[in-house]
């Protein structure tokens, strides 16, 4: 019964990825890891910054989805920058590891207007691990097999920054791969489809004698197939050292996020993340945790 269970929750946790995160992860804290959504992100702020984050989701399950992603990126010289971006997601038998060179590059349009080019260059190490899934037989079904590839992949990204907003759009992995997928209750194999980010803030200052700002964004992902999925994000922040606010996504989900900083330098964050969809109701809640160290 444990191998039955085990395999009908395997092709649930499949299909739920698939449905509620897309192909690609999903992150409440994206506004520290844009290069790794879109190349040209990277060095934009002219520092030297390495961000890493820890996703556990649905927490009142086995073998729900798990990510961890990082990202670095820095400045050559006065218009390049360069960076990397490592995203490892997990979701029951179904493992991935999409690792990234991010490259930018910095055009003057005018007096307060910027704008970025990006390119990224990487691949994609998927696996899936059949040994735990079991039919109604002693014997393991020869038809479910376990997949084992690296498919490289290249993206590209543009960034429109002025004094107080920003505009992007980007594809970070333009070219489709094989990965499993959820047909009609059967795991069968399927094409990763590029996806499209399309983000926008606005840095808005409320008061000047202690710095401190409200900074509304967005960031909307379209994939061929599958709904729009739009993240709506406010933060408040305090002259950069202390920020709280809240996202709504809307696929049915909203979080609560606090972040504050140790000497302009050490960043640490949480996010915690409720589902709104019944059928999620009894799975739990999900836990982000933030680091990110400026150089």
């Amino acid at each position: 019964m444990k191998n039955i269970k085990n395999t009908i929750l395997g092709v649930l946790l499949l299909g739920c990825s698939t449905l509620f995160a897309q192909q690609e992860g999903v992150v409440t804290n994206y506004m520290y890891h844009m290069n790794a959504f879109n190349p040209a992100y990277v060095g934009v702020d002219g520092r030297t910054a390495i961000t890493s984050t820890f996703r556990q989701q649905w927490t009142g399950i086995e073998d729900a989805p798990s990510s961890q992603l990082v990202s670095f990126g820095t400045t050559l010289g006065k218009n390049l920058g360069l960076g990397v971006s490592i995203l490892n997601s997990r979701t029951f038998v179904e493992k991935q590891t999409f690792t990234a060179i991010d490259f930018s590059y910095r055009i003057k349009v005018s007096e307060k207007a910027d704008l970025y080019m990006g390119l990224k260059a990487g691949g994609n190490f998927y696996s899936v691990n059949t040994a735990g899934l079991r039919t109604y037989n002693q014997m393991a079904d020869p038809n479910i097999t376990s997949i084992s590839n690296f498919n490289p992949n290249i993206g590209i990204g543009a960034l429109l920054k002025l004094d107080k907003w920003h505009f992007s759009l980007a594809a970070p992995r333009l070219l489709s791969t094989d990965r499993a997928d959820n047909e009609d209750g059967m795991v069968t194999v399927a094409k990763a489809r590029p996806h499209m980010y399309a983000v926008a803030g606005y840095d808005l200052l409320l008061n000047r004698s202690n710095n401190t700002f409200l900074k509304p964004s967005a960031l909307l992902r379209y994939v061929n197939g599958a709904p729009v999925s739009l993240d709506i994000n406010t933060m408040l922040s305090f002259d950069g050292n202390f920020e709280i606010g809240a996202t709504y996504r809307t696929d049915a989900a909203f979080a609560g996020l606090i972040n504050f900083s140790i000497k302009k330098r050490l960043l640490l964050g949480y996010a915690y993340e409720v589902s709104t969809r019944k059928q999620l109701a009894d799975m739990g809640n999900t836990n982000e945790i933030l680091l990110r160290f400026l150089f």
